[in-house]
Formats: structure tokens, sequence, C-alpha cells
């Protein structure tokens, strides 16, 4: 039998080694590297992957309720600050997307460890389930460009029929029976 964990950063540790092995706590955040500065930016692309509509689109596409990431912004403060917030984050997006830096905030994530339900004793790490909370930004960009690569880029380009990625129908599983067949 095991020992108690001690109050304190002791008990988080072992969960977060339990559930994501080698993985590390950041203590601060990154400045963009000087490599970040040389690139050179592509921002007509940036100006046709992240559009007015589409930024609205992707932002309605989210339940409005769901916990923050690490950076505490709310979906519904996005969803209601439209007037105001969308054109800033148009110019944002379009930044990020150019530049190819992703803010550092955007990239940590909160992890919550929620109980399973229905267990004698909750003295194990296995029996909390972690939940990862991202950063709404991050992820209104990423759908951003999802959309921009689904309808632009592979309705003018379709893949290799092999290829499982973005194709209907096609999961891990149809790439696997695949490869042994």
């Amino acid at each position: 039998m095991g020992r108690r964990t001690q109050p304190g950063g002791e008990t988080l540790e072992l969960l977060l080694t339990m559930h994501f092995p080698n993985s590390g706590v950041t203590q601060g955040l990154a400045a963009p590297a000087a490599a970040l500065l040389a690139r050179c930016p592509n921002w007509r692309l940036a100006m046709k992957v992240v559009a007015y509509r589409r930024l609205e689109w992707a932002i309605d596409s989210f339940a409005p309720y769901n916990s923050p990431g690490a950076d505490g912004i709310f979906l519904a403060l996005l969803q209601r600050a439209r007037e105001i917030g969308i054109l800033h984050l148009v110019r944002i997006f379009r930044a990020c997307l150019a530049t190819g830096y992703v803010p550092a905030i955007w990239r940590q994530v909160k992890v919550v460890f929620i109980p399973k339900p229905n267990r004698d004793s909750y003295s194990g790490p296995r029996v909390y389930r972690p939940i990862s909370l991202t950063s709404f930004l991050l992820k209104t960009m990423e759908r951003l460009v999802d959309r921009y690569l689904r309808d632009e880029v592979l309705a003018l380009m379709p893949l290799h029929s092999n290829q499982h990625a973005y194709q209907a129908g096609k999961l891990v599983e149809t790439a696997l029976h695949q490869l042994v067949v």
C-alpha cells in the first residue's frame, strides 16, 4: 500500500505524472524568439484564411458556456462582444497566421481532474479523469484554418484515396485495416 501525498503540489504532481507522463509544468511564458522576427510573413494567405464572416461563424459554432482555458477568456464574452471584438480578432488571427506565432498563453492548457463516478475510494490517481481546457482563441483560429483547408484547398486539390485525414468515412480503424490487409 502506498503513502498519502502531502498537501501542496505533491498531489497535483502525482496526478500529472500518472495522466500525462513526460510532461512538465511551465512556470513562465517565453517571449517570441528572435528567429520569429526574421521570418517573412505571408499576409496574403492569412487574409484568405481569416475573413470577418468566417470568424463570426467560427465563434458561433461553439457552445457559449464551456469552461475557459488558462487565458480565462469565456466564449460567451467573445460571442456577446461581436461588434467590438471581431475586427480586432481578425487582425490578431491574421498576424498569428502570417508570422507563424501563436501567443504562449493560448498554448497553455489548464487541466482539471474530475472524479470518476461510482468508485469505492478516491485515494488513487486513476479514479480521476483529466479534462484539458484550452484557449477559445486558439480553438477559434484552429476552426478557421480547418474550414479553409476543407472549403478551399481540398476542394481544388482532393487528397489521394489512400489518405485518411480529412476524408469522410475514413478513420484510424480504416487506415489500420488497409495496412494489415
